[in-house]
């Protein structure tokens, strides 16, 4: 028995040019990252393996898509706070610079430094894999057979892809997640699983996967 996740990150936000890092802090999606969500909605309607739930975070970014995809499929999604972006303490909402200026004790941080440690206030990737890995276990384990779409973001997808892939969270940087790239992952009961797709989409090839 299979279990598919198609895993998507959500639509490009409204400050995507001033490069913040917002994590819990609440952005909207910019019109492209609505288009790139009905895009995805037309592609998952012609998949061969129909999706029966649909799940998002709580935030305002993923949560618009799973409204239009769910639409476009007819379902009623779920909202999961569990399933947030990593939390990134006080630079939420800031730039790297802005960060700098207001913080100048972290202003040397970079974010390879969040394998063994985390911002003030903020999450480390261990903290990530441990809020939202028990979530994807839950809901596979709430639709074994089935196929489930789940709109995130960036940070929680990698952390899921990693560990599809066996691979340590310390590789959390070395694959891309665009703005509405969908991976697709398969479960199989005896604890394998499988990724079909990394972050391609309804306007790209499919993208090789490379093994670190």
């Amino acid at each position: 028995m299979t279990t598919r996740l198609y895993i998507i990150r959500h639509g490009q936000v409204v400050d995507h040019h001033e490069f913040r890092y917002n994590g819990h802090y609440d952005v909207d999606i910019t019109a492209e990252g609505v288009s790139q969500m009905f895009r995805l909605a037309d592609m998952l309607k012609a998949e061969t393996h129909p999706i029966t739930a649909i799940y998002s975070s709580d935030l305002t970014r993923a949560v618009k898509g799973a409204d239009i995809i769910s639409k476009s499929l007819g379902l009623k999604p779920k909202k999961l706070e569990a399933l947030r972006e990593l939390h990134l303490g006080r630079w939420e909402g800031l730039t790297r610079q802005e960060a700098g200026e207001k913080y100048p004790e972290e202003a040397g941080f970079t974010f390879m430094d969040l394998a063994h440690g985390k911002l003030k206030d903020g999450e480390s990737l261990k903290d990530l894999e441990d809020r939202v890995l028990p979530a994807i276990d839950n809901i596979v384990d709430m639709h074994k057979g089935s196929s489930v779409c789940l709109i995130l973001h960036g940070g929680v997808n990698r952390v899921i892809l990693c560990e599809a892939l066996g691979l340590p969270v310390e590789n959390f940087f070395r694959f891309e997640q665009d703005y509405g790239g969908l991976s697709i992952i398969d479960y199989f009961d005896d604890g394998i699983k499988v990724v079909k797709m990394l972050n391609g989409g309804p306007n790209q090839i499919y993208k090789p996967i490379i093994l670190y």
